[in-house]
Protein backbone atom coordinates (compact mmCIF):
# COMPACT_ATOMS: atom_id res chain seq x y z
CA UNK A 1 0.00 0.00 0.00
CA UNK A 2 1.31 3.40 -1.02
CA UNK A 3 -0.35 6.11 1.07
CA UNK A 4 -0.54 8.42 -1.93
CA UNK A 5 -3.28 6.19 -3.32
CA UNK A 6 -5.44 8.48 -1.13
CA UNK A 7 -4.39 11.41 -3.29
CA UNK A 8 -5.06 9.47 -6.47
CA UNK A 9 -8.48 8.41 -5.15
CA UNK A 10 -9.48 11.98 -4.34
CA UNK A 11 -8.25 13.22 -7.70
CA UNK A 12 -10.35 10.65 -9.55
CA UNK A 13 -13.50 11.13 -7.48
CA UNK A 14 -13.47 14.94 -7.32
CA UNK A 15 -10.68 16.45 -9.44
CA UNK A 16 -12.05 19.97 -9.05
CA UNK A 17 -12.24 19.88 -5.25
CA UNK A 18 -9.83 22.35 -3.55
CA UNK A 19 -6.79 20.51 -2.18
CA UNK A 20 -4.38 23.26 -1.13
CA UNK A 21 -4.79 26.92 -0.21
CA UNK A 22 -1.94 29.40 0.13
CA UNK A 23 -3.29 31.67 2.80
CA UNK A 24 -6.74 32.67 1.56
CA UNK A 25 -6.04 31.85 -2.09
CA UNK A 26 -6.77 28.47 -3.75
CA UNK A 27 -3.47 26.99 -4.93
CA UNK A 28 -4.34 23.56 -6.34
CA UNK A 29 -7.32 21.29 -6.85
CA UNK A 30 -6.99 17.57 -6.20
CA UNK A 31 -6.64 16.96 -9.92
CA UNK A 32 -3.86 19.54 -10.19
CA UNK A 33 -2.08 18.30 -7.07
CA UNK A 34 -2.07 14.71 -8.31
CA UNK A 35 -0.79 15.84 -11.70
CA UNK A 36 2.09 17.76 -10.12
CA UNK A 37 2.95 14.87 -7.79
CA UNK A 38 3.12 12.57 -10.81
CA UNK A 39 5.34 15.00 -12.68
CA UNK A 40 7.62 15.36 -9.66
CA UNK A 41 7.87 11.56 -9.47
CA UNK A 42 8.79 11.40 -13.14
CA UNK A 43 11.43 14.07 -12.59
CA UNK A 44 12.99 12.04 -9.78
CA UNK A 45 13.16 9.00 -12.06
CA UNK A 46 14.74 11.11 -14.78
CA UNK A 47 17.50 12.02 -12.35
CA UNK A 48 18.30 8.38 -11.81
CA UNK A 49 16.58 7.87 -8.46
CA UNK A 50 14.94 4.52 -7.80
CA UNK A 51 12.50 2.87 -5.42
CA UNK A 52 13.60 3.19 -1.80
CA UNK A 53 15.92 6.15 -2.40
CA UNK A 54 15.66 8.99 0.09
CA UNK A 55 14.69 12.56 -0.81
CA UNK A 56 15.51 15.20 1.80
CA UNK A 57 13.12 18.14 2.06
CA UNK A 58 14.70 21.01 4.01
CA UNK A 59 12.32 23.72 2.87
CA UNK A 60 10.20 26.21 4.78
CA UNK A 61 6.46 25.58 4.79
CA UNK A 62 4.99 26.15 1.33
CA UNK A 63 2.42 24.50 -0.97
CA UNK A 64 5.33 23.04 -2.94
CA UNK A 65 6.33 21.12 0.18
CA UNK A 66 3.23 18.96 -0.25
CA UNK A 67 4.08 18.37 -3.90
CA UNK A 68 7.55 17.18 -2.89
CA UNK A 69 6.14 14.84 -0.22
CA UNK A 70 3.45 13.31 -2.41
CA UNK A 71 5.71 13.15 -5.44
CA UNK A 72 8.39 11.30 -3.48
CA UNK A 73 5.89 8.67 -2.34
CA UNK A 74 4.28 8.58 -5.80
CA UNK A 75 7.67 7.41 -7.09
CA UNK A 76 7.97 4.72 -4.37
CA UNK A 77 10.71 6.59 -2.55
CA UNK A 78 11.13 7.74 1.07
CA UNK A 79 10.92 11.33 2.31
CA UNK A 80 13.37 12.84 4.80
CA UNK A 81 11.65 16.05 6.01
CA UNK A 82 14.06 18.40 7.83
CA UNK A 83 13.16 21.54 9.74
CA UNK A 84 14.42 24.42 7.62
CA UNK A 85 15.32 26.42 10.72
CA UNK A 86 17.99 23.99 11.83
CA UNK A 87 21.58 25.14 11.63
CA UNK A 88 23.27 24.39 8.32
CA UNK A 89 25.59 21.91 10.04
CA UNK A 90 22.57 20.04 11.42
CA UNK A 91 20.87 19.91 8.03
CA UNK A 92 24.06 18.69 6.38
CA UNK A 93 24.48 15.98 9.01
CA UNK A 94 20.92 14.67 8.56
CA UNK A 95 21.22 14.67 4.77
CA UNK A 96 24.46 12.72 5.03
CA UNK A 97 23.24 10.32 7.70
CA UNK A 98 20.08 9.50 5.75
CA UNK A 99 21.99 8.89 2.53
CA UNK A 100 19.59 11.20 0.70
CA UNK A 101 20.23 11.25 -3.04
CA UNK A 102 18.55 14.62 -3.46
CA UNK A 103 18.08 17.54 -1.05
CA UNK A 104 15.51 20.26 -1.71
CA UNK A 105 16.15 23.62 -0.03
CA UNK A 106 13.62 26.01 -1.61
CA UNK A 107 10.11 25.80 -3.11
CA UNK A 108 11.44 26.77 -6.53
CA UNK A 109 13.52 23.61 -6.69
CA UNK A 110 10.36 21.51 -6.69
CA UNK A 111 9.28 22.94 -10.04
CA UNK A 112 12.78 22.38 -11.40
CA UNK A 113 12.49 18.66 -10.64
CA UNK A 114 9.07 18.22 -12.26
CA UNK A 115 8.99 16.77 -15.76
CA UNK A 116 6.51 17.60 -18.51
CA UNK A 117 4.69 14.27 -18.24
CA UNK A 118 3.48 12.53 -15.09
CA UNK A 119 4.53 9.04 -14.03
CA UNK A 120 2.16 6.27 -13.03
CA UNK A 121 1.76 5.76 -9.30
CA UNK A 122 4.22 3.19 -7.96
CA UNK A 123 3.05 0.43 -5.64
CA UNK A 124 4.75 0.04 -2.27
CA UNK A 125 4.86 -2.66 0.35
CA UNK A 126 3.00 -1.51 3.51
CA UNK A 127 6.20 -2.07 5.48
CA UNK A 128 8.35 -0.02 3.10
CA UNK A 129 10.05 3.09 4.46
CA UNK A 130 7.92 6.19 3.81
CA UNK A 131 9.14 8.86 6.23
CA UNK A 132 12.54 9.04 7.90
CA UNK A 133 11.68 11.13 10.95
CA UNK A 134 14.67 12.69 12.67
CA UNK A 135 14.18 13.37 16.38
CA UNK A 136 14.81 16.85 17.75
CA UNK A 137 18.15 15.88 19.26
CA UNK A 138 17.89 17.80 22.55
CA UNK A 139 20.56 15.59 24.13
CA UNK A 140 22.80 14.72 21.19
CA UNK A 141 22.70 13.73 17.55
CA UNK A 142 19.16 13.24 16.22
CA UNK A 143 18.13 9.70 15.35
CA UNK A 144 16.15 8.77 12.24
CA UNK A 145 12.98 6.89 13.18
CA UNK A 146 11.96 4.64 10.28
CA UNK A 147 8.24 5.08 9.61
CA UNK A 148 6.52 2.86 7.07
CA UNK A 149 3.33 3.35 5.07
CA UNK A 150 1.67 0.98 7.56
CA UNK A 151 2.85 3.08 10.52
CA UNK A 152 1.43 6.25 9.01
CA UNK A 153 -1.85 4.60 8.04
CA UNK A 154 -2.29 3.42 11.64
CA UNK A 155 -1.49 6.92 12.88
CA UNK A 156 -4.20 8.34 10.63
CA UNK A 157 -6.81 5.85 11.81
CA UNK A 158 -5.87 6.65 15.39
CA UNK A 159 -6.61 10.32 14.73
CA UNK A 160 -10.09 9.58 13.39
CA UNK A 161 -11.05 7.33 16.29
CA UNK A 162 -9.42 9.10 19.23
CA UNK A 163 -8.71 12.75 18.37
CA UNK A 164 -11.16 14.31 15.93
CA UNK A 165 -13.36 13.77 12.91
CA UNK A 166 -12.68 15.35 9.52
CA UNK A 167 -15.38 16.38 7.06
CA UNK A 168 -14.78 16.83 3.35
CA UNK A 169 -15.33 20.55 3.93
CA UNK A 170 -12.56 20.65 6.54
CA UNK A 171 -9.28 22.53 6.41
CA UNK A 172 -5.93 21.53 7.92
CA UNK A 173 -3.88 24.62 8.71
CA UNK A 174 -0.11 24.16 8.79
CA UNK A 175 1.09 26.60 11.46
CA UNK A 176 3.82 24.24 12.73
CA UNK A 177 6.64 22.84 10.57
CA UNK A 178 5.57 20.42 7.85
CA UNK A 179 8.74 18.50 8.66
CA UNK A 180 7.21 17.22 11.88
CA UNK A 181 3.79 16.97 13.56
CA UNK A 182 1.89 19.23 11.20
CA UNK A 183 3.18 17.37 8.16
CA UNK A 184 2.43 13.98 9.67
CA UNK A 185 -1.19 15.02 10.09
CA UNK A 186 -1.54 15.83 6.37
CA UNK A 187 -2.93 12.34 5.85
CA UNK A 188 -5.97 13.02 8.06
CA UNK A 189 -7.34 15.49 5.52
CA UNK A 190 -5.91 13.81 2.44
CA UNK A 191 -7.84 10.63 3.28
CA UNK A 192 -11.10 12.61 3.50
CA UNK A 193 -10.55 14.67 0.37
CA UNK A 194 -10.42 17.80 2.52
CA UNK A 195 -8.16 20.79 1.89
CA UNK A 196 -4.94 21.96 3.48
CA UNK A 197 -3.96 25.57 4.11
CA UNK A 198 -0.36 26.78 4.14
CA UNK A 199 0.03 30.31 5.57
CA UNK A 200 1.77 32.80 3.31
CA UNK A 201 4.43 33.50 5.91
CA UNK A 202 6.93 30.72 6.58
CA UNK A 203 6.95 31.36 10.34
CA UNK A 204 4.25 31.23 12.99
CA UNK A 205 2.42 34.55 13.11
CA UNK A 206 -0.49 34.76 15.53
CA UNK A 207 -2.18 37.64 13.70
CA UNK A 208 -2.03 35.76 10.40
CA UNK A 209 -3.44 32.60 11.98
CA UNK A 210 -6.35 34.53 13.48
CA UNK A 211 -7.04 36.09 10.09
CA UNK A 212 -7.13 32.65 8.44
CA UNK A 213 -9.43 31.35 11.19
CA UNK A 214 -11.82 34.19 10.31
CA UNK A 215 -11.71 33.35 6.58
CA UNK A 216 -11.69 29.51 6.45
CA UNK A 217 -14.19 27.21 8.14
CA UNK A 218 -13.89 23.82 9.89
CA UNK A 219 -10.20 24.48 10.53
CA UNK A 220 -8.01 22.16 12.57
CA UNK A 221 -4.31 22.38 13.22
CA UNK A 222 -1.49 20.95 15.29
CA UNK A 223 0.54 23.33 17.45
CA UNK A 224 3.15 23.18 20.16
CA UNK A 225 2.02 24.53 23.55
CA UNK A 226 4.15 27.65 23.09
CA UNK A 227 2.25 28.42 19.88
CA UNK A 228 -1.10 27.88 21.57
CA UNK A 229 -0.07 30.27 24.33
CA UNK A 230 0.94 32.99 21.87
CA UNK A 231 -2.21 32.53 19.83
CA UNK A 232 -4.45 32.68 22.91
CA UNK A 233 -2.71 35.83 24.12
CA UNK A 234 -3.24 37.47 20.73
CA UNK A 235 -6.88 36.38 20.52
CA UNK A 236 -7.70 37.66 24.00
CA UNK A 237 -5.90 40.95 23.38
CA UNK A 238 -7.85 41.55 20.16
CA UNK A 239 -11.13 40.03 21.27
CA UNK A 240 -10.93 37.69 18.25
CA UNK A 241 -13.47 34.86 18.23
CA UNK A 242 -11.74 32.57 15.68
CA UNK A 243 -15.10 31.58 14.11
CA UNK A 244 -13.60 29.10 11.66
CA UNK A 245 -11.79 27.05 14.30
CA UNK A 246 -12.81 23.43 14.76
CA UNK A 247 -9.93 21.94 16.76
CA UNK A 248 -6.48 22.81 18.05
CA UNK A 249 -4.48 19.65 18.66
CA UNK A 250 -1.60 20.43 20.97
CA UNK A 251 1.38 18.32 21.96
CA UNK A 252 5.14 18.04 21.76
CA UNK A 253 5.79 19.48 25.22
CA UNK A 254 4.12 20.28 28.52
CA UNK A 255 0.99 22.44 28.47
CA UNK A 256 0.95 24.16 31.83
CA UNK A 257 -2.37 24.52 33.61
CA UNK A 258 -2.39 28.33 33.52
CA UNK A 259 -1.75 28.36 29.77
CA UNK A 260 -4.49 25.79 29.13
CA UNK A 261 -7.01 27.79 31.13
CA UNK A 262 -6.13 30.92 29.14
CA UNK A 263 -6.42 29.07 25.81
CA UNK A 264 -9.83 27.72 26.85
CA UNK A 265 -10.98 31.26 27.64
CA UNK A 266 -9.88 32.32 24.18
CA UNK A 267 -11.21 29.41 22.11
CA UNK A 268 -13.67 27.49 24.25
CA UNK A 269 -13.60 23.71 24.40
CA UNK A 270 -11.96 23.27 21.03
CA UNK A 271 -8.66 21.89 22.26
CA UNK A 272 -7.45 18.30 22.21
CA UNK A 273 -4.12 16.96 23.42
CA UNK A 274 -2.04 14.19 21.93
CA UNK A 275 1.07 12.53 23.31
CA UNK A 276 3.34 10.79 20.86
CA UNK A 277 6.92 10.63 19.68
CA UNK A 278 8.58 10.42 16.31
CA UNK A 279 9.07 6.74 17.14
CA UNK A 280 5.29 6.32 17.59
CA UNK A 281 4.16 9.27 15.48
CA UNK A 282 1.50 11.42 17.15
CA UNK A 283 0.01 8.26 18.64
CA UNK A 284 0.41 7.13 22.23
CA UNK A 285 -2.41 8.79 24.17
CA UNK A 286 -5.05 11.45 23.56
CA UNK A 287 -7.11 13.77 25.76
CA UNK A 288 -10.17 14.57 23.68
CA UNK A 289 -12.20 17.77 23.45
CA UNK A 290 -14.91 15.99 25.42
CA UNK A 291 -12.46 15.29 28.24
CA UNK A 292 -11.39 18.94 28.24
CA UNK A 293 -15.01 20.06 28.44
CA UNK A 294 -16.11 17.62 31.16
CA UNK A 295 -15.78 20.17 33.98
CA UNK A 296 -18.38 18.35 36.10
CA UNK A 297 -16.14 15.32 36.54
CA UNK A 298 -14.75 15.19 40.11
CA UNK A 299 -11.21 14.64 38.81
CA UNK A 300 -11.42 17.10 35.94
CA UNK A 301 -8.34 19.11 36.93
CA UNK A 302 -6.28 15.95 37.38
CA UNK A 303 -7.38 14.78 33.94
CA UNK A 304 -6.39 18.09 32.38
CA UNK A 305 -2.92 17.56 33.85
CA UNK A 306 -2.74 14.15 32.18
CA UNK A 307 -2.09 13.27 28.54
CA UNK A 308 -5.28 11.25 28.30
CA UNK A 309 -5.98 7.62 27.57
CA UNK A 310 -4.18 5.28 25.16
CA UNK A 311 -5.01 5.42 21.47
CA UNK A 312 -7.04 2.46 20.33
CA UNK A 313 -4.30 1.36 17.90
CA UNK A 314 -1.64 0.87 20.60
CA UNK A 315 -1.05 -0.91 23.87
CA UNK A 316 0.47 1.42 26.47
CA UNK A 317 1.98 0.20 29.73
CA UNK A 318 4.08 1.64 32.55
CA UNK A 319 7.02 -0.59 33.51
CA UNK A 320 9.90 -0.73 35.95
CA UNK A 321 13.54 -1.10 34.89
CA UNK A 322 13.18 -4.90 34.81
CA UNK A 323 10.23 -4.75 32.43
CA UNK A 324 7.55 -5.54 35.00
CA UNK A 325 4.21 -3.82 34.50
CA UNK A 326 3.30 -1.41 37.29
CA UNK A 327 -0.16 -0.86 38.79
CA UNK A 328 -2.08 2.42 38.77
CA UNK A 329 -0.40 5.13 40.81
CA UNK A 330 3.17 3.85 40.45
CA UNK A 331 5.68 5.73 38.30
CA UNK A 332 7.69 3.93 35.64
CA UNK A 333 8.77 4.20 32.03
CA UNK A 334 6.02 4.50 29.42
CA UNK A 335 6.15 1.64 26.89
CA UNK A 336 4.20 1.32 23.63
CA UNK A 337 3.35 -1.60 21.35
CA UNK A 338 1.43 -1.49 18.06
CA UNK A 339 1.57 -1.21 14.28
CA UNK A 340 2.15 2.53 14.52
CA UNK A 341 5.53 2.05 16.25
CA UNK A 342 8.68 2.46 14.14
CA UNK A 343 10.73 -0.51 13.05
CA UNK A 344 13.90 1.08 14.45
CA UNK A 345 16.44 3.85 13.90
CA UNK A 346 18.15 4.32 10.56
CA UNK A 347 21.66 2.84 10.59
CA UNK A 348 21.70 2.87 14.38
CA UNK A 349 21.48 -0.67 15.77
CA UNK A 350 22.62 0.43 19.24
CA UNK A 351 19.92 3.07 19.48
CA UNK A 352 17.33 0.62 18.16
CA UNK A 353 18.33 -2.02 20.71
CA UNK A 354 18.05 0.51 23.54
CA UNK A 355 14.62 1.80 22.48
CA UNK A 356 13.00 -1.40 21.18
CA UNK A 357 13.11 -4.01 23.95
CA UNK A 358 10.85 -6.97 24.61
CA UNK A 359 8.78 -6.16 21.55
CA UNK A 360 7.87 -2.63 22.56
CA UNK A 361 9.08 0.94 22.42
CA UNK A 362 10.61 2.29 25.63
CA UNK A 363 9.86 5.98 25.32
CA UNK A 364 12.22 7.38 27.95
CA UNK A 365 9.25 9.18 29.50
CA UNK A 366 8.25 8.59 33.10
CA UNK A 367 4.56 8.41 33.91
CA UNK A 368 1.79 6.80 35.91
CA UNK A 369 -1.76 5.68 35.13
CA UNK A 370 -4.63 6.53 37.40
CA UNK A 371 -7.42 4.08 38.22
CA UNK A 372 -9.44 5.31 35.21
CA UNK A 373 -6.63 4.69 32.72
CA UNK A 374 -5.49 8.30 32.28
CA UNK A 375 -1.72 8.66 31.90
CA UNK A 376 0.12 11.51 33.60
CA UNK A 377 3.68 12.19 32.51
CA UNK A 378 6.11 13.07 35.25
CA UNK A 379 9.20 13.89 33.20
CA UNK A 380 11.72 12.55 30.80
CA UNK A 381 13.74 9.88 32.59
CA UNK A 382 16.93 11.88 31.99
CA UNK A 383 15.36 14.97 33.59
CA UNK A 384 14.41 13.24 36.83
CA UNK A 385 16.10 14.80 39.87
CA UNK A 386 17.10 12.53 42.75
CA UNK A 387 17.75 14.49 45.93
CA UNK A 388 18.35 12.81 49.27
CA UNK A 389 17.11 9.55 47.79
CA UNK A 390 13.76 11.05 46.78
CA UNK A 391 12.55 11.42 43.19
CA UNK A 392 11.65 14.96 42.17
CA UNK A 393 9.82 15.64 38.92
CA UNK A 394 10.70 19.09 37.49
CA UNK A 395 7.35 19.62 35.81
CA UNK A 396 5.55 19.59 39.16
CA UNK A 397 7.72 22.48 40.40
CA UNK A 398 7.42 24.35 37.10
CA UNK A 399 3.62 24.22 37.33
CA UNK A 400 3.73 25.76 40.81
CA UNK A 401 6.17 28.52 39.87
CA UNK A 402 3.94 29.52 36.96
CA UNK A 403 1.16 30.22 39.43
CA UNK A 404 3.08 33.35 40.48
CA UNK A 405 1.95 36.33 38.35
CA UNK A 406 5.53 37.52 38.02
CA UNK A 407 6.70 34.29 36.34
CA UNK A 408 6.37 34.04 32.55
CA UNK A 409 8.33 30.81 32.07
CA UNK A 410 10.18 28.38 34.30
CA UNK A 411 12.39 25.36 33.78
CA UNK A 412 13.78 23.22 36.58
CA UNK A 413 16.93 21.07 36.51
CA UNK A 414 19.19 19.38 39.03
CA UNK A 415 22.79 20.27 39.81
CA UNK A 416 25.26 18.01 41.61
CA UNK A 417 25.24 18.43 45.37
CA UNK A 418 27.82 16.74 47.66
CA UNK A 419 25.32 16.27 50.48
CA UNK A 420 22.02 15.52 48.72
CA UNK A 421 23.20 14.07 45.42
CA UNK A 422 21.33 16.71 43.44
CA UNK A 423 19.84 20.08 44.31
CA UNK A 424 16.90 21.72 42.56
CA UNK A 425 17.61 24.85 40.50
CA UNK A 426 14.87 26.88 38.81
CA UNK A 427 15.58 29.04 35.76
CA UNK A 428 12.91 31.74 35.60
CA UNK A 429 11.85 34.23 32.93
CA UNK A 430 10.10 37.06 34.77
CA UNK A 431 7.23 39.30 33.71
CA UNK A 432 8.86 42.66 34.34
CA UNK A 433 10.98 42.86 37.50
CA UNK A 434 12.01 39.46 38.94
CA UNK A 435 9.84 38.46 41.91
CA UNK A 436 11.67 38.08 45.24
CA UNK A 437 12.97 34.61 45.94
CA UNK A 438 11.10 34.44 49.23
CA UNK A 439 7.80 34.91 47.36
CA UNK A 440 8.65 32.01 45.09
CA UNK A 441 9.61 29.95 48.12
CA UNK A 442 6.26 30.67 49.75
CA UNK A 443 4.24 29.63 46.72
CA UNK A 444 6.28 26.43 46.44
CA UNK A 445 5.92 25.60 50.13
CA UNK A 446 2.20 26.18 49.82
CA UNK A 447 1.79 23.56 47.11
CA UNK A 448 4.62 21.01 47.18
CA UNK A 449 6.79 19.25 49.75
CA UNK A 450 9.65 21.25 51.25
CA UNK A 451 12.34 18.96 49.81
CA UNK A 452 11.14 19.78 46.29
CA UNK A 453 11.57 23.53 46.73
CA UNK A 454 14.32 25.05 44.52
CA UNK A 455 17.56 25.76 46.35
CA UNK A 456 18.40 28.43 43.82
CA UNK A 457 16.54 30.70 41.41
CA UNK A 458 18.29 32.00 38.34
CA UNK A 459 16.54 34.76 36.40
CA UNK A 460 17.21 34.76 32.65
CA UNK A 461 15.95 36.76 29.68
CA UNK A 462 14.88 33.61 27.86
CA UNK A 463 15.08 29.84 28.07
CA UNK A 464 17.13 27.93 25.49
CA UNK A 465 14.78 26.18 23.06
CA UNK A 466 15.19 24.04 20.00
CA UNK A 467 13.45 24.69 16.70
CA UNK A 468 10.28 22.96 17.91
CA UNK A 469 9.84 25.15 20.99
CA UNK A 470 11.10 22.59 23.52
CA UNK A 471 13.33 23.80 26.32
CA UNK A 472 16.81 22.31 25.97
CA UNK A 473 17.55 21.36 29.56
CA UNK A 474 20.97 20.03 28.57
CA UNK A 475 22.02 23.66 27.99
CA UNK A 476 20.75 24.65 31.42
CA UNK A 477 22.72 21.84 33.02
CA UNK A 478 25.79 22.85 31.05
CA UNK A 479 25.38 26.40 32.32
CA UNK A 480 25.30 25.13 35.90
CA UNK A 481 28.44 23.14 35.21
CA UNK A 482 30.18 26.25 33.94
CA UNK A 483 30.30 25.05 30.33
CA UNK A 484 27.64 27.31 28.88
CA UNK A 485 26.48 30.90 28.65
CA UNK A 486 23.10 32.57 28.61
CA UNK A 487 21.68 36.05 28.37
CA UNK A 488 21.29 37.66 31.83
Amino acid sequence: MNLVTWLQRAARAAPGRPAVFHGRSPWATYGELAERAGRFAAGLRARGLGAGDRVAIAMPNSPEYLVALYGTWWAGMAAVPINARLHEREVTWIVGNSGAVLALRSPGEVGEVESEAAEALREADPGALAWLFYTSGTTGRPKGAMLSHRNLAQMTQGYFTDVDGVAASGRLLHVAPLSHGSGLYNFTHLARGAAQVVPESDAFDAAEVLDLLAFHRDVSFFAAPTMVKRLADAALAKGAAAPGLQTIVYGGGPMYAADLERATRAFGHRLAQIYGQGESPMTITALSKAHHADAAHPRHRERLASVGIPHCVVEVTVRDADGRGLPAGEVGEVCVRGDVVMSGYWNNPEGTAAAMRRGQLWTGDLGAFDADGFLTLKDRSKDLIVSGGSNIYPREIEEVLLMHPGVAEASVVGRPDPEWGEAVVAFVVARGDPPPADELDRICLGHIARFKRPREYRFVAQLPKNNYGKVVKAELRALLAGAGTMSP
